[in-house]
């Protein structure tokens, strides 16, 4: 469902409102497990972000930008507030979102991502994305193919190849927009505004071996949510909710449970 904000969304179960936001390149579908596992006891809204999935192309999808987007969408679905779970960018999003407007923000999970300003490191997923571009592929073999010439890891492809589409003319195109997501690069890897610090609940939880939640953020990470607590997944990276999904489920669905299940304010 697409509503009139352009944000495309899915939706599961009853109860007090979840809404679930992905991470950059990818859609809504992505937490697709943590929306089945939560969806006995909540109504989880999975988002698409601006640019990215079926949601609509936007001029400029900053952070803040992005946020106010979803307080709209809130508003068409009337939501005064909700929980969150986020991640990577769609973790950085809900961060923005509770240090913005907290009353909208119930509790927050946010998976591998801190709040801090992070260099550029997607130069090679930019290149191969460019490169199946201008191919014109004909079929997802003929992209993945393309794609393994680069130094990127299998999981990382078959991860970018879920947003491949067919168009009718039979030409294979990325269903985000990647001229868009390279032009707000540097917006995206921006540390959220900080008006005022969040006191809500907020769980962070960082794979055990990835290196985007690190000791140093931790100052930043209390000024800004001074009630956070933080959780680490041993044996796993980045991609935590994909490796180990039972254990992810499990920890967000338990803080959820704990802090959000009282705080339910939609319709």
């Amino acid at each position: 469902m697409v509503a009139k904000t352009g944000i495309r969304h899915s939706t599961a179960g009853d109860g007090t409102p979840v809404i679930l936001l992905h991470g950059l390149f990818g859609a809504g579908n992505n937490l697709g497990a943590l929306a089945r596992s939560l969806s006995d006891r909540y109504r989880v809204y999975s988002l698409d972000l601006p640019n990215h999935g079926r949601s609509a192309w936007v001029d400029e999808a900053s952070l803040h930008n992005m946020a106010s987007a979803i307080f709209s969408w809130m508003d068409e679905q009337g939501l005064g507030s909700a929980a969150f779970a986020g991640h990577s960018l769609g973790g950085k999003v809900a961060m923005q979102m509770a240090l913005s407007v907290a009353s909208r923000v119930d509790a927050l999970v946010v998976a591998d991502i801190a709040p801090v300003e992070y260099p550029p490191h997607h130069d090679a997923v930019f290149t191969a994305l460019d490169a199946v571009a201008e191919a014109r592929c004909e079929s997802r073999e003929m992209a993945a193919d393309i794609m393994s010439r680069y130094p990127l890891e299998e999981g990382v492809i078959h991860f970018l190849l879920m947003s491949l589409k067919r168009s009718d003319d039979g030409i294979y195109r990325w269903r985000f927009n990647l001229e868009g997501i390279k032009r707000d690069y540097r917006a995206v890897r921006a540390r959220p505004d900080a008006g005022q610090a969040y006191a809500g609940p907020v769980l962070f939880v960082k794979g055990g071996d990835s290196d985007y939640i690190l000791p140093e953020h931790q100052s930043r990470v209390l000024s800004l949510f001074p009630s956070a607590q933080l959780k680490v997944m041993p044996g796993c990276g980045h991609w935590l909710h994909a490796q180990q999904p039972a254990l992810f489920n499990s920890i967000v669905g338990r803080f959820l449970d704990q802090h959000a299940r009282a705080e339910s304010s939609g319709t």
